[in-house]
């Protein structure tokens, strides 16, 4: 017997959801073969905490959780609470790709070439500014505004999505240059060391900061800044 109209529509909008519901899982935290194929490997598998450490040994990074298959601080804590949490191993030339939001008003950072041992993660790391560039006093500069190499170098405006939607950042480092990406747009660049580098640190909050953006080599790090944020596809491809 034929099937009805009805029932052929109600299992087509039924296998219609099913599909989304597994790219959907398929997408995030995930690998593609070209990614395998080309080095890339995960820093977050979106069920645990695993390859991740605080920045203080001392101080587990106890509030942050998986959320919906994200790595999500839930805004409890706050700047300098010792719940920055940074990767256990430490690179020197790479790639790194992930997805961010936060909520209203949200402030976090991404912090590369980390280097334990100091009282705060931002001592001695470079950080791209993770920020609701709309309601935040920061995103009112183009100094600390999203994508920005912090107080060092702006980001251009209306390339950041508004608060709780997704943003996709990339940081590449090749020998001390560094190049940040923020939804496809290449934003900042410039190279440590430099004298123009020098320069911005030296009109910075940074000018007296010995350690500061010193390190070759160093940890990946998220920051805890008391507001609510959100983590996701946290990869890094290695390379000479």
């Amino acid at each position: 017997m034929p099937s009805s109209p009805l029932r052929t529509l109600s299992v087509a909008a039924l296998l219609a959801t099913t599909t989304g519901a597994l790219a959907e899982d398929t997408i995030h935290n995930r690998l593609s073969e070209a990614e395998e194929r080309s080095g890339w490997s995960l820093l977050f598998n979106g069920q645990d905490l695993g390859g991740w450490t605080g920045y203080h040994p001392d101080t587990p990074p106890k509030d942050w959780t998986i959320d919906d298959g994200t790595l999500h601080f839930p805004g409890e804590g706050g700047n300098g609470s010792g719940q920055d949490l940074i990767t256990e191993d430490a690179y020197e030339n790479y790639e790194l790709s992930l997805d961010w939001k936060v909520a209203e008003g949200g402030n976090s950072g991404i912090f590369y070439l980390v280097t334990p041992g100091h009282d705060a993660i931002y001592w001695g790391a470079p950080e791209m500014q993770v920020l609701d560039d709309a309601n935040h006093r920061d995103g009112g500069d183009p100094l600390t505004s999203a994508g920005s190499a912090y107080a060092l170098y702006p980001a251009p405006r209306g390339v950041a999505k508004p608060a709780g939607e997704w943003n996709t950042a990339r940081i590449r480092i090749d020998d001390g240059q560094v190049t940040h990406w923020l939804n496809g747009e290449k934003i900042v660049e410039y190279q440590l060391g430099s004298d123009e580098w020098q320069a911005a640190v030296d009109a910075s909050k940074f000018a007296d900061w010995e350690y500061y953006g010193q390190a070759e080599r160093g940890h990946i790090g998220l920051q805890d800044h008391g507001d609510p944020v959100w983590f996701r596809n946290i990869k890094i491809r290695e390379f000479e």
